[in-house]
């Protein structure tokens, strides 16, 4: 008697742990009545269902009617306005209970942003296990491929933390960079990044659902994104990059997440190199962040009990600034400007919540359609 209730205590928590417990659906203003009396991160046999999960990662001041950040735009625009505590994460959550959407500011940096997500996924409070992720904030662009205030969906994301380190002054003859991956060529003659990657990347690349990403890109492509006085007057300076000359518009690129701010020609080669090194030759870098990858790997882990679907992700990013300095220009001079202020920085929160928001809505209001399965783009 005594094993078969430890036996039934056993598998009610697994089945918590696995999902949400399979219950009459509850509306959504009920369900935010509900889930007011559990605590954060305690069993909840409430669920709040959830189509949609915007990730920011920071926000400037307050959360509206000052100079925005990622979040500001969102929380006013698509009404987020039921708040959620959420102390085992860097920002309390906020919802809207006619769209199923939820908001959440992760904090910046892969750390911040992966144990964010983590705890996101675990909080029994919520009903996450059909929703799609949004990743949407600002990045540096490289001039070759793009200009600032335009938007990238990503197809991989690449890591640029997880490698060797030798300083630049006492590299091998012919290497380009001092920087390597961990499980690649340990040979000292010849560019540790050349050829393919010898090894399946293990946290170094994540490929996102590319049908989704396609999609998305589809039903995007043709908005005409805001252009400012600011960013034109960047443009002019790059005359020797066609891509950075153009206006703010949607593309496909793919993303290089590291801590480290870095800027420079040389490092936008690097990161060029990096990527396409990961992703054998299929990936092209676009914007340089930093959250990217620590997000996913959370997903990743969360799809394995349930609480999230990784093939249910989108990554959007938005140049804010360049990777490199303009001709003529030293990187560390232009880094000191790029400091007091992101020239592109307006038009890229304005680009994020356009393309994002022409997703996000379309997959809220066919939900029926969006809730058995990932669109693809044919």
């Amino acid at each position: 008697m005594v094993m078969a209730r430890y036996k039934a205590l056993f598998l009610a928590l697994m089945a918590g742990l696995a999902g949400p417990v399979s219950a009459a659906p509850m509306s959504p203003r009920a369900a935010l009545a509900a889930i007011a009396k559990c605590a954060p991160a305690a069993p909840c046999a409430a669920h709040l269902p959830v189509r949609v999960v915007v990730v920011t990662l920071f926000e400037i001041g307050k959360d509206e009617g000052d100079r925005p950040g990622e979040f500001q735009l969102w929380k006013e625009r698509a009404k987020l306005t039921q708040r959620i505590p959420f102390p085992q994460g860097y920002h309390d959550l906020y919802y809207n209970p006619d769209t199923q959407v939820l908001g959440i500011v992760t904090g910046m940096g892969n750390i911040k942003s992966a144990t964010a997500a983590l705890a996101l996924g675990l909080d029994q409070r919520l009903d996450l296990s059909k929703a799609y992720w949004l990743v949407a904030g600002i990045a540096g662009i490289d001039p070759a491929a793009g200009s600032a205030g335009s938007a990238a969906w990503a197809r991989y994301l690449v890591d640029g933390d997880m490698a060797h380190e030798i300083d630049a002054r006492e590299i091998p003859a012919g290497w380009k960079y001092g920087y390597f991956p961990i499980h690649g060529s340990t040979k000292v003659e010849g560019d540790p990044l050349a050829g393919p990657a010898p090894v399946a990347a293990n946290g170094e690349m994540f490929a996102l659902n590319a049908g989704l990403a396609q999609w998305a890109y589809g039903l995007t492509k043709d908005l005409n994104l805001p252009d400012d006085a600011s960013i034109a007057a960047q443009r002019e300076l790059y005359k020797d990059f066609p891509a950075a000359q153009m206006p703010p518009h949607v593309m496909m690129g793919d993303q290089l997440a590291a801590m480290t701010y870095w800027h420079g020609e040389k490092m936008t080669q690097w990161g060029r190199d990096w990527v396409k090194y990961w992703t054998n030759g299929k990936g092209t870098f676009v914007t340089s962040a930093m959250e990217e990858t620590g997000i996913i790997q959370s997903l990743e882990y969360l799809t394995k009990v349930g609480r999230a679907d990784r093939n249910r992700v989108m990554v959007l990013r938005a140049g804010s600034n360049f990777t490199m300095p303009p001709p003529g220009m030293g990187a560390a001079e232009n880094m000191a400007r790029e400091n007091a202020g992101y020239s592109g920085m307006t038009a890229a929160l304005e680009a994020l919540y356009a393309a994002g928001s022409k997703v996000v809505g379309e997959i809220t209001t066919h939900w029926p359609r969006y809730e058995k399965s990932a669109p693809s783009a044919p």
